[in-house]
């Protein structure tokens, strides 16, 4: 999962790392701890959903452009660019990506020796005191020195190794998780713009039918000055009139609140940003859907998921290489002087060099206690992948079964619409011919708004659920946009 830290070649850098690492592999033959292994899935080989469904052309994001290309908005493309550029959640992510490859380098920095500068001039009294009646004076004396320490620890064991593994994956998990984030914004930013112009055509399609109960309740007014209707029926177009027109005025709170949503998915203040009313809403698109297996390759919070599990198993070697003796190795030079001016005379030069080796002998329990700890994180981990895996198996077919099913619906809302608005027609003619009353019209043009709505209804779910495909499938996200660590160093 993480490339080992010797990469020579590259620098000054490499070259002194990887002479790190190879005097250790010279002090020791293995690594303490279980090498990483992906825990065995119970996969699929298709989406049960699939069956009985055909997709005609599926519509694939061309190369190198964004998944939401394929609803072909250019409105709705335009906004999606803006996430990556001003969104404040976006920000956070990345902010936590950039601490991650900050510990993962400081982990790398294990490999190298320590070395401290250190410098002094003291001025001191000794004495002062006497014997047998003779009393001598203060002794005062100069002392000035200057010296460099230095500490190499030898990584006998692979504790640091399997510390810098676990950093490592750790920070690509976090590189998963912004990936993660990024598409989660994007796609609520794509939902909610569909949901905001499935409410400019649902006002469009109450402000038609204010105008159609307008002309029924003049209708309704000349029937009823001509002597052949009835008060009641102007009343109760009146009174179906002025619901519909305060449903039509209802419809501006969610398209106004859908408007403030997206400014913020943006990173731009509501009252900095509007969208025009447009008329007509996209189809969805078909979406080419693969099999279950590659979801381990495409979806990033997976992906993120399986990191997060490798470097919990990598914190069980360092757990492990606790019980083993360490090994430092401590050098130091430097001058000591009463004078300044011959400090740094070759007379007064002082060395020291040598291994220090330690081993815990009794520390109540601790370090069994700590690697408990570590294997029951890397058993959280592996639960808690498989859990990710199985859930994006759901999600992916819980949007296949709601794209079949809701074709299937539209189809059938379609010829609902039609036979609503031909019902409407010929009941009006009836009233007009003074063969039907009232209220059959008024219940024939109230089934047809409800028909209308519901195909409406039924075609900004399909958008949703188009969205909510892609996202489950990854958005064209792929493993291998993965930052190496060599890439962040």
């Amino acid at each position: 999962m993480t490339e080992f830290p010797c990469r020579p070649g590259r620098d000054a850098k490499s070259f002194l790392r990887c002479s790190a690492v190879a005097l250790s592999l010279l002090l020791a033959a293995c690594t303490v701890g279980p090498d990483y292994h992906r825990p065995v899935l119970d996969i699929p080989t298709k989406f049960k959903e699939q069956d009985g469904w055909k997709q005609a052309e599926p519509q694939v994001a061309a190369s190198g452009t964004d998944w939401w290309s394929i609803f072909r908005d250019p409105t709705l493309d335009g906004l999606e660019r803006q996430v990556d550029v001003s969104n404040q959640n976006l920000k956070a992510s990345e902010a936590a990506y950039h601490q991650a490859v900050a510990a993962a380098q400081a982990a790398n920095s294990s490999f190298f020796p320590s070395a401290i500068l250190n410098g002094s001039g003291t001025r001191s009294q000794s004495g002062g005191g006497g014997f047998g009646g003779a009393s001598f004076g203060p002794t005062i004396g100069n002392s000035f020195n200057t010296s460099v320490g230095v500490n190499w620890d030898i990584d006998l064991w692979g504790r640091i190794r399997r510390a810098v593994e676990s950093a490592e994956d750790t920070a690509q998990a976090s590189a998963a998780d912004l990936a993660a984030a990024r598409l989660s914004i994007q796609a609520t930013l794509a939902a909610d713009y569909f949901s905001l112009r499935s409410a400019d055509q649902l006002k469009r399609l109450l402000d038609s039918t204010v105008a159609a109960y307008s002309q029924s309740l003049q209708i309704t007014r000349n029937q009823y000055a001509s002597g052949v209707a009835a008060r009641s029926d102007v009343t109760q177009a009146e009174t179906q009139l002025k619901q519909t027109q305060s449903l039509d005025i209802n419809v501006g709170i969610q398209r106004a609140q859908l408007e403030h949503a997206i400014a913020v998915l943006i990173g731009k203040p509501p009252s900095e940003f509007s969208l025009a009313p447009v008329t007509g809403l996209t189809e969805a698109p078909s979406i080419p859907v693969g099999v279950p297996s590659s979801l381990l390759e495409r979806r990033p919070d997976i992906s993120a998921a399986e990191l997060q599990m490798a470097a919990a198993n990598a914190q069980i070697g360092v757990a492990e290489a606790a019980f083993y003796p360490s090994l430092t190795l401590v050098g130091a030079t430097g001058f000591a002087s009463p004078v300044i001016g011959q400090l740094f005379n070759a007379s007064n030069n002082l060395w020291s060099f040598g291994p220090q080796l330690s081993q815990i002998v009794f520390d109540g329990g601790l370090l069994q206690a700590q690697l408990a700890q570590a294997r029951a994180s890397y058993e959280q981990g592996v639960a808690l992948y498989r859990q990710t895996v199985l859930t994006a198996f759901q999600q992916v077919e819980d949007q296949l079964a709601a794209l079949r099913i809701l074709s299937q619906q539209a189809v059938v809302q379609d010829e609902a619409v039609k036979a609503s608005e031909e019902s409407v027609r010929v009941l009006l003619n009836q009233y007009k011919a003074g063969t039907v009353i009232y209220t059959t019209v008024i219940t024939a043009q109230a089934a047809a708004l409800a028909a209308e709505q519901t195909a409406l209804t039924i075609r900004q779910n399909q958008l949703t659920a188009a969205v909510s495909l892609v996202q489950a499938l990854g958005g064209g996200w792929n493993v291998a946009r993965l930052p190496a660590m060599a890439e962040t160093e």
